[in-house]
């Protein structure tokens, strides 16, 4: 099983940046990570020019450089080497990829601030961009890990969630939940009902589950979640479901079932994470 040794937090200098780096240090001690990695863009060119007068004498990498290894030192408590990474280009995402690859990321951590005001360090092309596991950290994400949820379309790309699963449940106490929607197929509606077919659906499903989690070969205990919702919206059934339940993290594919390219991703997955989500997001690559 693969482990996460080297993790990456993208900083942008906003509110979110303390959340960030108190969570990189719980999921760092959590999965004993080796390294992280604090990562910050400095877009000179955003500067207007009423300010380029006033920063001509001031060396931008060293005051952010200073600023960002403080807020570190103050925030981060877990037993892995890191380091304040300062660079200056135009595009985040690109500087991001080539980091990645550069260190070896296996996890990189980032801001969901769908709502909120910053300056936009990452963005949906993360998804397709980087070769590594993605985990988007809200403002109110907690430091706990009492209940995941874990969705499966049943597809194979879905099967590599539960590799992420067991690694964060391993000596832990942690409830898994494993969450799939279901529909009845549109081009039947004009002769049954959802009514009429839902249980009939949904006995075939739990049979499928079943099968599934038989494959996995899973050691712990798992409890499934089995929605009712239309095909196109099941991102939409999971975020609703999501909010009136306990949950610390969602852990999903980058792709399912339905994704032909091996470079494409899921448009659930997508959904969910350009969604305002309260509890972090995990996408396993």
């Amino acid at each position: 099983m693969k482990k996460i040794k080297n993790i990456l937090v993208a900083l942008d200098l906003s509110a979110i940046d303390e959340k960030l780096i108190t969570y990189a240090s719980f999921i760092a001690e959590r999965l004993k990570a080796e390294n992280v990695y604090f990562v910050h863009n400095i877009k000179k060119y955003e500067i207007s020019e009423l300010f380029e007068e006033h920063l001509k004498d001031v060396n931008l990498d060293e005051v952010i450089g200073d600023e960002l290894n403080e807020k570190v030192k103050t925030h981060f408590s877990a037993p892995a080497n890191w380091e304040v990474l300062i660079s200056e280009d135009p595009y985040s995402e690109s500087l991001l990829k080539y980091i990645v690859d550069k260190y070896g990321i296996d996890l990189a951590l980032v801001g969901n601030k769908k709502h909120e005001k910053g300056t936009g360090v990452v963005s949906g092309k993360l998804l397709r961009l980087l070769r590594c596991d993605i985990l988007a950290i809200p403002t109110a994400a907690q430091e706990k890990m009492n209940t995941i949820w874990a969705g499966t379309d049943f597809s194979h790309d879905s099967r590599k969630v539960f590799r992420i699963t067991k690694e964060l449940q391993e000596g832990q106490n942690v409830d898994l939940k494993v969450v799939h929607v279901y529909s009845v197929p549109v081009q039947f509606s004009p002769y049954v009902t959802a009514e009429s077919m839902g249980p009939k659906v949904e006995k075939h499903v739990k049979e499928k589950f079943d099968k599934f989690l038989k494959k996995l070969n899973y050691s712990e205990p798992i409890e499934p979640l089995i929605f009712m919702g239309r095909e196109s919206g099941a991102a939409q059934k999971i975020l609703a479901n999501l909010k009136n339940s306990e949950v610390d993290m969602l852990v999903v594919s980058d792709k399912g079932g339905n994704t032909f390219s091996p470079f494409a991703v899921g448009t659930v997955t997508e959904e969910l994470f350009n969604a305002n989500l309260d509890v972090p997001l995990w996408v396993v690559k």
